[in-house]
């Protein structure tokens, strides 16, 4: 959440890019810079509202204090105001000024117009006035507000900025920072959810529908939402809209949307693409809240112009828009299928949101396969306007959505999907497949696609990778209809030794611990079941087990509380009554039961299980296993506290930005490969030191090596050496001060300089790690961290990449991801290190990339950990002029 500094300008030449926004309410605004053209709506503004307003503006209920405001602020000598303007269809709404008291403060007003307080437009432009601020260097507001000024006071209180307040004579002075702290961005994501959940009611809830383009004739797209639509248990009222027919299919029709008595929430349009412009234009007119265009034609020659065009009568008219190229919508809690999907899946509790078509049918016909009740569908399409953060925000707090389900290709702002992702995941479980990664890896730079950050995205939000859309419906069924696991301990209970044998296998490889029943819970089981194989874990009651004897063993192994999850593996055969052995699975489960119980049945006997009550059944051993092991990780993602690492720029991170800006300035913005003093003045804050001591020519480097101790390694220290080792500009275990002496000689020697600048560095034995910084195109920098040792072209065993700033808890658990991990542990008779200074290293190396987004590339390569400590043996630090980067603060709807 960082910004890059401008140089000083004058305020008024500060410049706000036009920002569509949402309002509480639902409605789209506009926020931008004002323009000279803006006087008269401006004096409009101040002379519209009320005379109790101006008093609280301006401590006076004179107009006059208004109108002279207002020639203040075009005066074209004034050049230390600088003002934002919010616009609602078209009007100016709302105005908020920054008057300069020094180069890095200034005076904040705001005036919103009386009809439309009460929407949120007071805190979006303080939020955007706060970033215009600091990206010129302006970090501290101050404002003096009367104090019956309750909803002034209510917007600063509310905005997360870190405020001071002081009350004097009847007045409050309030100071503000404009940094983005974790606190504002909370507080502005928390507003926006609430918006977006409020703009998206007409798609998801809509009380009346109308189709567009449906054909007089049976056959076409709109002809088959129509006949889904009808085919449905939808309630509410359905129009169709055809600019010559009387009546279809015996519904009558209207010429147009104007013709209707009232404005529809959801408008289908499915005519050809050249078309859909007017129809937006009519549903404008008609006040419709939600469009879904099935039309596709967008792309080639002209695309991106037809959907702007798409987008900015949407935005204009506050019409929230899904597609073009999508498959429609199912809003299944209300008996609403306005897509071409031809059967559809039971009522139920997961929402999905895919962006193709065909991807998202096929997990909708995948969750009817294995009995997944879904609540809503959304087929996104092109993501003109309405993307999976908007259904994300609706879902979040919708106590009928019970898990949420994705699938994308691309994310229009991954940052802001990782904050909406997470908060999601921390209250119910959220799942994605996510394709188009080949494209990523052909072309790297290309922002529409998923990039090489997107399984830490999806990681550290909390979201439940899933490989294909099978993967993602079997582990849905099992968070849908089960408690979440509390560990990671199965039992396994089965009618036959070698079924539960390879179930073992394919748990442990899971992550799962199939640890032996106790013998308290061995004694129950043998009691339930004389006949047994095996009482151990896993259990094998054999094969002429009978109803009675599986639901007593069941039951000692529930109470005994041995295992988070009982996965039952049932083989049908002929000395029992298969269904029987079903039903006793069911009535093993005692009421409220917070331990989740599948059953694993293949074959033609899985239907006949299917809809057991409180069981969760699956038709072979790797969908239970996958769906159970997907299952503990999240629980376990989600039995940590939240981590949410500061965002704010500290004392130090102001120093380092400076520092590193300053530097690029002195080169005219060109690229630096830092030497090791200029890498030790930016790192060391942050507590990351590269171990040894720099020293200049042969006598140096022999006086530092007696002081570290022998044996010793020397390596020329200028970073644009490029290949040191396969040029001998390398050297290890030397042993004596000669040695020393020669190697730097001989460096000298080699790269025609009379003196060279070395490293002389202790030799130290451990475990090998590398942590550094990756760019992805959409995320901007990764935190990487692996481990292992480094194959001949720098490859490690494994690696795992965080999104900055990297909190403590999601530092241990990219430590532990490592296969290095249990080495580290002590695991294979190895000594035991301790964790914390690598885990330690991995946060500080996080927030230095929130600090500072000067740095492009940095590699500590290797680490080596052991017993006596961490230490960085090699660092590569480049520094550049940072990229733009979206973080979707402070608010806005993409663009």
């Amino acid at each position: 959440m960082t910004d890059s500094v401008a140089p000083p300008l004058a305020a008024r030449d500060w410049i706000a890019e036009p920002a569509d926004v949402l309002l509480a309410d639902g409605t789209v605004a506009v926020i931008r810079s004002l323009r000279e053209d803006d006087r008269d709506a401006v004096l409009g503004l101040h002379e519209s509202v009320s005379v109790d307003t101006l008093r609280l503006r301006f401590f006076s209920p004179s107009r006059e204090a208004g109108r002279l405001y207002v020639d203040h602020l075009f005066a074209p000598d004034n050049t230390a105001s600088a003002a934002l303007v919010a616009l609602v269809r078209g009007r100016v709404a709302g105005l908020a000024t920054a008057e300069l008291l020094s180069p890095d403060s200034a005076e904040v007003a705001f005036l919103v117009a009386d009809e439309d307080r009460g929407r949120g437009l007071g805190s979006l432009l303080l939020e955007h006035l706060a970033a215009l601020g600091r990206r010129h260097g302006v970090s501290r507001f101050e404002a003096e507000v009367l104090g019956d000024n309750y909803g002034m006071l209510r917007v600063f209180r509310a905005a997360g900025f870190g405020a001071t307040r002081r009350t004097v004579a009847g007045e409050v002075e309030v100071e503000l920072r404009t940094d983005a702290s974790r606190e504002a961005v909370e507080a502005a994501d928390q507003r926006e959810w609430r918006a977006a959940a409020r703009s998206l009611r007409p798609l998801l809830h809509p009380a009346s529908v109308a189709v567009v383009g449906v054909r007089r004739s049976a056959g076409g797209f709109g002809h088959g939402v129509l006949d889904a639509i009808r085919s449905s248990t939808y309630a509410g009222a359905v129009h169709v809209v055809h600019p010559a027919a009387d009546v279809i299919d015996g519904l009558p029709t209207v010429r147009s949307l104007a013709d209707l008595d009232g404005p529809v929430d959801l408008v289908v349009v499915a005519v050809p693409a050249d078309g859909v412009a007017e129809v937006l234009r009519d549903a404008a007119a008609n006040g419709a809240g939600a469009a879904v265009v099935i039309s596709s034609g967008f792309s080639g020659n002209g695309s991106d112009e037809r959907r702007h065009e798409l987008l900015a009568l949407a935005r204009a008219h506050s019409l929230r828009l899904v597609g073009p190229n999508s498959q429609g919508v199912l809003a299944n809690g209300a008996g609403l299928n306005a897509t071409l999907l031809h059967d559809v899946p039971e009522v139920g509790g997961l929402a999905v949101a895919s962006q193709s078509g065909g991807m998202g049918f096929a997990l909708l016909d995948l969750a009817r396969d294995v009995g997944l009740g879904v609540q809503a569908f959304v087929s996104l399409g092109d993501k003109v306007d309405v993307s999976s953060n908007d259904l994300l925000a609706a879902w979040m707090d919708d106590e009928s959505v019970a898990a949420g389900a994705l699938y994308l290709e691309s994310f229009g702002n991954a940052l802001k999907f990782a904050r909406t992702a997470r908060r999601f995941a921390e209250q119910k479980p959220l799942l994605a497949v996510v394709g188009g990664r080949s494209r990523a890896r052909q072309d790297p730079s290309a922002s529409s696609t998923v990039g090489v950050g997107v399984d830490a995205l999806l990681d550290q939000s909390g979201v439940i990778a899933c490989r294909t859309g099978a993967e993602l419906t079997e582990t849905a069924l099992l968070l849908v209809q089960q408690p979440l696991p509390a560990g990671l301990r199965v039992c396994i209970v089965s009618n036959t030794g070698g079924v539960g044998a390879l179930t073992t296998d394919r748990a442990g490889g899971q992550g799962m611990v199939v640890a032996p029943t106790s013998y308290d819970l061995s004694a129950a089981l043998g009691a339930a079941v004389p006949g047994a194989v095996d009482v151990r874990n896993p259990v094998d009651l054999g094969a002429d087990v009978t109803p009675a004897e599986l639901t007593a063993a069941l039951r000692a192994v529930l109470d005994a509380r041995e295992a988070d999850a009982v996965l039952v593996m049932l083989v049908a055969n002929r000395l029992t009554d298969r269904n029987a052995l079903f039903d006793a699975v069911a009535r093993a489960r005692p009421a409220g039961a917070d331990t989740p119980l599948l059953l694993v049945t293949p074959g033609a006997a899985f239907d006949a299980a299917r809809g057991l009550p409180g069981v969760t059944v699956y038709r072979s051993t790797d969908a239970a296993i996958g769906a159970l092991g997907r299952a503990m990780r999240y629980a376990a993602w989600r039995r940590v506290p939240a981590d949410q690492p500061e965002v704010e720029l500290g004392t130090r991170g102001v120093h380092a930005r400076t520092w590193a800006r300053s530097r690029l300035a002195d080169r005219r913005g060109e690229p630096e490969w830092l030497a090791p003093s200029a890498q030790s003045e930016l790192l060391a804050p942050y507590g990351i030191h590269l171990v040894g001591r720099l020293a200049g020519g042969p006598d140096e480097a022999e006086a530092a090596a007696a002081e570290i101790g022998y044996p010793v390694a020397v390596k020329v220290a200028d970073p644009t050496v490029l290949h040191k080792s396969d040029r001998g500009l390398v050297r290890i275990d030397l042993r004596t001060g000669s040695d020393v002496a020669d190697a730097v000689r001989r460096f000298a020697e080699e790269l025609g300089h009379d003196r060279v600048d070395v490293l002389v560095q202790p030799l130290v034995l451990g475990h090998l790690a590398s942590v550094g910084l990756v760019r992805d195109p959409q995320l901007g920098p990764l935190v990487r961290v692996a481990g292992g040792a480094a194959g001949p072209v720098g490859s490690w065993a494994d690696e795992v990449l965080l999104l900055p700033p990297v909190g403590a808890a999601d530092a241990a658990r990219a430590v532990r991801a490592l296969r290095l991990w249990p080495q580290l542990v002590g695991d294979h008779g190895l000594e035991e290190v301790d964790l914390a200074p690598l885990e330690a290293l991995v946060a500080s190396v996080g927030r230095l990339a929130a600090d500072v987004p000067h740095v492009s590339d940095l590699t500590l390569e290797p680490v080596v950990v052991n017993a006596h400590g961490l230490f960085c043996v090699d660092v590569k630090l480049r520094i550049a002029e940072p990229p733009d980067l979206d973080t979707g603060v402070p608010r806005r709807l993409r663009s």
